[in-house]
């Protein structure tokens, strides 16, 4: 394993489960999104890095390249279509 397979394997992992001690869907959308957006590139890297320099690793750098491109849209668009359904979480007993 590489260094970024194990960054990456952090990343996703921190953004799995630290979103449960926020309050509301908002606050929740922003970590669950950093830990795809930035975890998931991070393996990408890692295989490509493992494959050396040979077509395979040029389409997984393209499929990182489209993951960076629409990871931060698709959490984007999840926040919005909530906003504008109104999209009201209870209050949650987090302290």
């Amino acid at each position: 394993m590489t260094l970024t397979e194990l960054l990456a394997g952090a990343l996703i992992f921190l953004g799995s489960f630290v979103f449960v001690g926020f309050p509301d869907f908002y606050s929740r959308v922003h970590p669950a999104g950093n830990g795809d957006t930035l975890g998931l590139p991070l393996v990408l890297l890692g295989l490509a890095i493992y494959e050396g320099f040979t077509h395979t690793s040029l389409k997984i750098v393209l499929v990182l390249i489209f993951l960076l491109l629409t990871g931060p849209v698709a959490s984007h668009a999840l926040a919005r279509s909530a906003f504008l359904t109104r999209q009201q979480e209870e209050e949650s007993n987090v302290d």
